[in-house]
């Protein structure tokens, strides 16, 4: 009597990826344990996750709030940064377009006293030649993605744009006949917001000392060797709100710290608005149109 040789059993059906289901795989999630192709596995800890369970883990983070009120982004691109070199680049090839551009929308106090008190933020877009304009760039591009990432694209954006229009307030309330633009009055006020932001995370300023203290020398200095001007007045007037923009930032206190923030930057803004409807008013004397 022979042995019976043993039946053969059903053929064993070979795991696919749950994503893909025309690749075969034996790796699995090491979360929800399902199979995953090489496309589908993400680097963990131990072994490898899914997408959908990276996803969802990464969204379960809470977000880390800096000590300025700044969330961490999740990518640290300084948009904003870049944002504000194309359209300072854009507003160049405008001007060199149109020639005209500079009369229409620079800082010339008769004309702002008549009305066009636009001219007090689109001047800070405009600039005199490729020299002035790549300082300008240059100085953005390595201070701004720092306080960026520091403060926060909202807040950073509030920044610049605030320390443009103060150096503009002071331009306008201290010279008469001269058209002035440049984003100067900004990247001061960059500078400015560099060293309280330093102060306020105890690290060492002495290098932003010396850059802020070599661009004023240089603010004063170069028209005595040069028949260019230099707005002096734009340039202290950005450095000093730029400052006071990033002490609200920096020092206010955590509990209501976005409504001081808020409220710093809208009160800075009611100041300028007095101080421009002032002297407005005083020029409209002086040009007889009181």
């Amino acid at each position: 009597m022979g042995y019976p040789y043993p039946q053969p059993g059903p053929p064993q059906q070979v795991p696919t990826c749950y994503r893909h289901p025309d690749r075969q795989t034996y790796v699995r999630c090491t979360r929800c344990n399902r199979f995953i192709c090489p496309e589908c596995m993400r680097d963990a800890a131990v072994g490898h996750q899914c997408v959908d369970c990276v996803g969802e883990a990464a969204r379960s983070v809470r977000p880390v709030i800096n000590a300025f009120g700044a969330q961490r982004p999740a990518t640290m691109t300084p948009v904003v940064t870049y944002a504000l070199i194309g359209v300072n680049l854009l507003m160049f090839a405008l001007q060199m377009a149109s020639p005209e551009l500079e009369r229409a929308l620079g800082l010339w106090p008769p004309a702002v006293a008549d009305g066009d008190v636009y001219r007090l933020l689109t001047s800070a877009f405009l600039h005199f030649g490729i020299t002035h304009i790549a300082f300008n760039m240059l100085a953005l591009y390595f201070v701004g993605p720092p306080l960026e990432i520091a403060l926060g694209r909202v807040r950073f954006a509030a920044l610049y744009l605030v320390s443009a229009l103060g150096g503009s307030v002071l331009v306008y309330l201290l010279t008469l006949d001269a058209l002035t633009a440049g984003a100067s009055g900004a990247v001061f006020g960059l500078f400015g917001a560099m060293f309280v932001v330093g102060k306020r995370l105890n690290m060492d300023v002495r290098s932003v000392v010396m850059i802020i203290g070599l661009n004023l020398a240089f603010t004063f200095l170069f028209p005595l060797f040069s028949s260019q001007n230099i707005s002096w007045q734009g340039h202290i007037g950005g450095l000093v709100t730029g400052a006071l923009v990033a002490a609200a930032f920096a020092y206010a206190p955590r509990a209501q710290r976005t409504l001081v923030q808020a409220g710093a930057v809208v009160a800075l803004l009611v100041v300028f608005a007095g101080l421009v409807l002032w002297r407005t008013a005083d020029l409209r004397a002086l040009m007889g149109l009181a």
